[in-house]
């Protein structure tokens, strides 16, 4: 188990980045949060598999279409205990 925190900046708000990310965490049994920031990007947590949560920062780094993702910042969380039952957008 893993647990990371990131943050996305660009593009990233009114162009559907948050549920672009819930729809590829669910599939990867990754739980967490995800919301928009007053500063225009988006943050949130992530814990589960380290291969689930690599390929949720390769979309991370993409996002959807619409979005212009210019960097994403993540940082390990050390507390390994299981904080999330789902993941949800806030």
């Amino acid at each position: 188990m893993k647990r990371v925190r990131f943050v996305v900046t660009g593009r990233v708000q009114g162009v559907g980045f948050r549920w672009f990310v819930k729809a590829e965490a669910v599939p990867l049994e990754l739980t967490g949060w995800i919301r928009n920031r007053p500063d225009g990007a988006v943050e949130g947590e992530v814990e589960g598999r380290e291969d689930a949560i690599d390929a949720l920062q390769a979309c991370l780094e993409v996002g959807p279409s619409s979005a212009i993702v210019t960097n994403v910042e993540l940082a390990e969380i050390s507390d390994e205990m299981k904080h999330y039952k789902h993941f949800e957008i806030k």
